[in-house]
């Protein structure tokens, strides 16, 4: 050792002792002493380049010290890394003879140990950077020492900008930056002087021995399959254990290659765990396997530093021992190529912590620690190619990370925009923008105009709290929100967790048995209350620990990391006590789930996501995608809405530390972030307002949509028209004004002009309206209260101006559009009808509407809606002969001018019309040309809709049964309920029939049976149809709606007062029938003998005496019981004879039919034939002149079956042609529910002789039948 010249003289504030500092001399920097101390002397900033081992962390701050440098202030000393700060604090200590914390101190994050008359002070570079928050100019400080600045993290870069603009505010100021490896001329330049003179570089020749470096390439692991595809996470484990076998084998051939300590670089602490495990395994016990990384404590630091045997020692690092730390005796590197590097995504707003090989620099620094003690031996495990296809330094922080916490210390300290601050290399401007995104994002900053014009970002209040803080600005964020939210006690907790690594653990080998032991601490909604969980049992047992060792093993039981306990317990009080610096007041009482989570939203609002309905995936901010990590107890369970703590890129973007959320706190927290947007502004009469859409996302990531809100603030323009166009207009207001009821009417009254005349050219258009009003309304007046209050206070004259007049809103007159061609109502026997009348085209509402109440549906006849009203007449007579063939059409053109005289000759008959307007048509052709007419050359369906009645059936409430055009349909549909409401009525009306018996009538003891009848009930009438009604034994007399429901019943009741009265003749019959037995066997199938017997004399008397008109009086009964009397005897032989000729034909057919099944379509279609045909009532069902066809019918069925025997492609032919008339006729038929309806049923008829004509041709028909016929008759039919 030797002396320096100078004794060091006590500072006038601080005394301290007079000091003999001495240098080693083996140290190369100590051969430079003098060549450092005159550059000091003669400039501000010196650089100096050592190489590893130089001395020139340790001896630096001593030649400052002895040049009577931290006489005015301290030598501030900074590391990259709190391990290398204490340590080298303590180094120096050591070599000054003073206890740490005297002389020399030292201040790392949360933790100080220095005096007041501490001359160095050794401390990380984000504690120099947060003192520039309280001490601008650095005035402690006459020395600073930038050490290690080749590392160029982020808060070195931003120190050196820093400095060089503090450095002519004070020119006392000495700087001093070092590296084992640095681009020396690249700083020389950065701190050249005014006059363009750079700062000098002074060379120190590093004190290394040869080091021979071998290279020893890991083996890549094998792919899992040969395709290339497989798990990543199995990738990385095999990755993994390939460069753990292949350390194995390295610390082998080191220990082969003499003695000497070994020290292996890794990239972190799992890969460190697991090469400890395998190389205990593998080395005898002699051997220590110690592991350093910069969480260790204080103990284990230690042991490594202060060797306390001579055992080999193998030293597991990452690169916190590639600089600074010199660990002795290591006479062996073993390199993996390898470090954990942290990027951060600018688009995805994320930290990717990903391992990378490391740069040729870094290389190079840590094959150099292996040459100090004498020759050493470095094994790099990649080949030498790979080596030199790397980049030649380190790519510096600032270009790979986050500026949000560099931007908050410019603005807070003001200084220049950071695009024109004097980094080293300036970071890119999309990094920047970024930056000043995030805090935007955490409401930091706020972007206002200055007088220039020009945009600038501000810091708020929220900014200038975090600047004060000395924590990342989203950290700061949570704590702020939790300040506000009354949650800080449980943020300090969760937010002090967040900062360490997490202590539970989970080894390889004991992963199941950690994950139950860490269940007591899950909670089933958010994985940041298992810190709260963990704090809380962690400190019971601390409270109740019977000693250290036992609370130390009670951890190692429940998988807990003790220095990682410990540092969250320290971090945790440091928190604290910055918090109550900042005048911050703990809850005593617990918070909430939703205080807690509202808090860790406001520095989290990046980190939100909402699960895809696709896939396992949620859709994050800014079009991120990230997945929950599977070791994350919520990854089934989490939800629709989550939070997380981090978002790290490995093989996907894995989401950790997890919580629900409800997306309403999003709204509240970040609403100063959200994008909304606006659709579909409407009226809403209800709210009176202008209302719209609201769509609200956050990034890009949707938070709500389809909100209702108010439109007048967000664009009054847009809103105001929409008031005038929606409410003024329509007349849509809920006011007292006069004008608003004079307006509306008038205009309804113009509108219904329209309707009936079928023109939409009389109202002008609405925009037309709208700017009346437009003229007339403030620009201020968007909604119904404000213009109330407005309107009210108007002088009546400005009031008046709002009342449209006919000439404002028609714009043309409507001549010929009056009541009497275009009616209000029409009468129908006494009931007045409610016409509407609707001008759209397409609407079901088209045309003319008759308003039906449900009692009179059935008395309405078909024939006099085809006439619709006079207005209409001619338009629908125009269309009418238009359909004709053009040989009759000829005559009426042109044909307008027909249509008119039709109108004028028929007008007075329009109000009650005979018959239907198409037998009027035929009739006045007649007339007019002498041209004969039939109703099926009128092509009723090519009429457009709006010239046929449509209906509304309302009941007795108006309220709407049924609506439509086709009459028969619509009465079918309410039969039921029409003959209750009848008989309802009846029942509580005036008395049926006067002086006629109502029950046990058994014979004609009335005079006359009308047909129709009234049935008044105060002031309605209605009409009803008496009828018979059998009881077996008796008839009784009741009051149907429907006419041929009461016909139906009526006939029944006839022929049951013709057996009474014909008894004795009648049991004569039923005893002698003739083929009594046949009939009874070939029936049996349907029914019994007795039932066929019965339908036999029912249809015999039917056809005896009822086949043409009925009886009325008493009279014509009689007449009709002697003219029965007389031939219902030989009506009765005749009919037999036919049923049981029927009956045989169709138990032959019947057996011929059973070998077709095999023919499935042509089986169904002669079952259904056969169904239709014959069926339990067919005898008295069917028309007498209709039955006696029934043979031929079943004869050509046997005939059919004959054909398809030879040819069954050709009857599939036929049925093909068969089936689209076949299809018409059975939907209209189960349409009309049982309603008679004589054209359909004449339809019927025709698809049976249709039949015969196709598939039995030789039996003829009765009249010309071919489907092209039916095809017209159905089109005719189809109106």
């Amino acid at each position: 050792m030797i002396s320096d010249d100078l004794a060091v003289q006590s500072v006038a504030n601080s005394p301290r002792p007079e000091l003999e500092i001495s240098f080693d001399a083996d140290l190369p920097v100590t051969s430079a002493r003098q060549d450092i101390r005159q550059a000091i002397e003669a400039h501000q900033v010196v650089i100096v380049c050592g190489q590893t081992g130089s001395g020139k962390t340790t001896q630096l701050p001593k030649i400052c010290l002895a040049m009577g440098r931290g006489s005015q202030g301290m030598i501030g000393h900074t590391q990259p890394r709190r391990l290398a700060a204490t340590s080298v604090a303590k180094r120096i200590a050591q070599e000054l003879h003073s206890p740490i914390g005297e002389l020399v101190g030292y201040q790392i994050r949360f933790h100080q140990r220095s005096a007041s008359n501490t001359a160095i002070k050794l401390m990380t570079d984000g504690v120099l950077l947060a003192q520039t928050q309280r001490d601008r100019l650095l005035k402690q400080y006459d020395t600073l020492i930038i050490d290690e600045a080749h590392e160029r993290s982020l808060n070195i870069d931003f120190l050196l900008g820093y400095l060089k603009q503090l450095l002519p505010k004070r020119p006392d100021l000495k700087l001093i930056i070092t590296s084992a490896t640095i681009d020396a001329e690249r700083f020389a330049q950065h701190f050249a002087s005014q006059d363009g003179q750079a700062a000098p570089v002074i060379d120190v020749t590093g004190r290394l021995y040869p080091v021979e470096v071998r290279y020893r390439p890991v083996r890549r692991a094998l792919e899992a399959v040969d395709d290339g595809a497989g798990d990543a996470n199995d990738s990385a484990v095999d990755e993994s254990r390939e460069l753990t076998e292949a350390i194995v084998d390295a610390v082998d051939e080191c220990a082969r290659a003499g003695p000497g300590d070994v020290l292996v670089f890794l990239p972190g602490e799992r890969e460190i765990r697991e090469a400890a495990e395998a190389l205990r395994k593998h080395h005898p016990p002699s051997t220590q396997i110690l592991p350093l990384f910069a969480r260790l404590s204080q103990n284990e630091q230690e042991a490594i530093f202060r060797p306390s045997t001579s055992a080999r020692r193998v030293v597991l690092a990452t690169n916190v021992a590639e600089t600074s730390l010199t660990v002795p005796g290591i006479r062996f590197v073993v390199d993996s190529g390898l470090a954990r590097v942290k990027r951060y995504s600018w688009r995805q707003k994320v930290e990717q912590l990903q391992i990378e090989p490391i740069s040729q620099a870094a290389a190079n620094q840590r094959a150099g620690r292996c040459g100090r003690l004498g020759p050493g031996i470095c094994l790099r495990l990649y080949d030498e190619l790979d080596f030199a296809r790397r980049r030649e330094f380190t790519e510096p922080e600032i270009l790979r990370s986050s500026l949000a916490g560099v931007i908050l210390r410019m603005k807070s300290l003001g200084l220049m925009d950071i695009d024109a601050f004097p980094f080293v290399d300036p970071p890119t401007g999309r990094a920047i923008a970024d930056g000043y995104q995030t805090l935007q994002e955490l409401g930091a900053l706020t972007q206002k105009t200055d007088r220039q014009g020009q945009v600038r970002n501000q810091l708020t209040a929220i900014g200038r709290s975090l600047a004060k803080l000395p924590l990342d600005p989203r950290v700061g964020r949570m704590l702020l929100a939790a300040r506000d939210q009354q949650c800080l006690h449980e943020m300090l907790i969760i937010a002090s967790a967040l900062a360490v690594q997490d202590p539970r653990e989970r080894p390889m080998q004991a992963r199941e048995l950690a994950d139950q032991a860490h269940a007591k601490f899950a909670d089933k909604q958010s994985e940041f209350l298992s810190w709260l969980k963990l704090w809380a049992w962690y400190h019971e047992q601390v409270a109740h620990k019977g000693s250290q060792r036992q609370l130390v093993k009670l951890l190692r039981q429940n998988f807990l990391s003790v220095p990682r306990l410990r540092e969250w317990h320290d971090i945790h009080g440091q928190l604290a006590a910055l918090a109550g610096e900042q005048g911050w007041r703990v809850n005593q009482t617990e918070a909430t789930f939703e205080q807690i989570h509202s808090a860790l939203l406001a520095g989290l609002l990046g980190q939100v996501g909402l699960k895809s309905e696709e896939a396992g995936h949620y859709q994050g901010v800014r079009g991120i995608r990230f997945w929950i990590h599977p070791g994350s107890k919520l990854a089934r369970r989490a939800g629709k809405w989550v939070m997380a703590a981090e978002l790290v890129e490995t093989s996907k973007l894995y989401a950790r530390g997890i919580a629900k959320i409800d997306p309403v706190w999003i709204e509240r927290v970040g609403g100063h972030l959200l994008q909304r947007s606006w659709s579909d502004p409407r009226w809403d009469n209800r709210r009176g307002q202008v209302v719209a859409h609201e769509r609200a996302s956050l990034f890009g990531l949707p938070i709500y949509s389809g909100r209702q809100v108010h439109y007048g603030p967000i664009d009054p323009a847009q809103a105001r028209l929409t008031f005038i166009r929606e409410a003024l207009v329509p007349g849509q207001l809920d006011l007292p004004f006069e004008f608003v009821a004079h307006n509306r009417r008038l205009i309804r009254q113009i509108e219904q002009l329209e309707h009936r005349s079928r023109r939409p050219d009389i109202l002008v258009d609405e925009e037309l309206i709208a700017k009346f009003y437009d003229r007339l309304l403030p620009d201020d007046i968007y909604q119904l209260a404000k213009f109330r209050h407005w309107f009210k206070h108007l002088p009546p004259e400005q009031q008046a101006q709002f009342k449209l007049s006919k000439d404002d809103l028609m714009q043309h007159e409507a001549a010929g559009i009056t009541t009497d061609v275009f009616p209000k109502t029409v009468d129908w026997h006494g009931t007045k009808l409610k016409l509407d009348y609707h001008f759209e085209p397409g609407s079901p509402k088209d045309g003319v509407t008759v308003t039906v109440p449900l009692v009179v549906l059935n008395q309405l006849s078909p024939e006099r809606w085809q006439w619709l009203v006079p207005g209409m007449v001619k338009e629908k007579v125009q269309w009418l002969v238009k359909s004709l063939p053009q040989k009759l059409r000829k005559h009426c053109v042109p044909l307008p001018d027909y249509a008119k005289g039709f109108f004028e000759r028929w007008f007075d008959k329009l109000s009650d019309p005979p018959g239907s307007l198409i037998a009027a048509i035929i009739q006045d052709m007649d007339n007019q040309f002498r041209v004969k007419v039939a109703p099926t050359d009128f092509r009723v369906d090519t009429l457009p809709a709006h010239l046929f009645m449509n209906f509304k059936v309302i009941d007795e409430h108006g309220r709407l049964l049924k609506a439509g055009r086709h009459l028969a349909q619509i009465k079918a549909d309410l039969a039921k309920q029409t003959q209750q409401t009848l008989q309802a009525m009846a029942n509580e009306g005036e008395a049926v029939i006067a002086d006629v018996p109502q029950d046990q009538i058994t014979s004609w003891c009335f005079d006359e049976l009308p047909e129709i009848m009234e049935i008044r009930r105060q002031k309605q009438t209605v009409i009803g149809y008496p009828a018979l009604v059998d009881e077996g034994t008796h008839c009784r007399i009741d009051v149907f709606d429907e006419p041929h429901v009461a016909r139906g019943h009526h006939r029944q009741g006839l022929i049951r007062l013709l057996r009474i009265a014909l008894k004795d003749q009648v049991k004569f019959l039923e005893k002698n029938l003739p083929e009594q037995l046949k009939l009874g066997v070939l029936y049996m199938p349907l029914g019994t003998w007795e039932e066929l017997r019965a339908q036999l004399i029912d249809a015999a008397l039917y056809q005896a005496c009822l086949s043409e008109d009925w009886p009325q009086t008493a009279e014509q009964f009689e007449a009709a019981r002697l003219q029965a009397k007389e031939r219902v005897g030989l009506l009765v032989q005749e009919l037999a004879r036919l049923v049981l000729e029927i009956l045989q034909t169709w138990s032959d057919v019947q057996k011929k039919l059973v070998p077709f099944k095999v023919y499935e379509s042509i089986y169904r279609d002669i079952q259904s034939q056969l169904s239709g045909l014959i069926h339990k009532q067919f005898v008295v069902q069917t028309p007498y002149e209709n039955l006696r066809h029934f043979p031929r019918y079943l004869q050509a069925i046997v005939v059919r079956l004959d054909g398809v025997r030879t040819d069954a492609d050709r009857d599939q032919a036929k049925m093909k042609e068969l089936a689209p008339l076949l299809a018409n006729y059975q939907r209209a038929h189960a349409g009309l529910a049982g309603a008679p309806d004589a054209q359909l049923e004449a339809f019927g008829w025709m698809l049976q002789e249709l039949r015969v004509a196709l598939f039995a041709q030789r039996l003829r028909t009765p009249y010309p039948v071919s489907v092209k016929r039916l095809h017209k008759a159905w089109q005719a039919l189809a109106r």
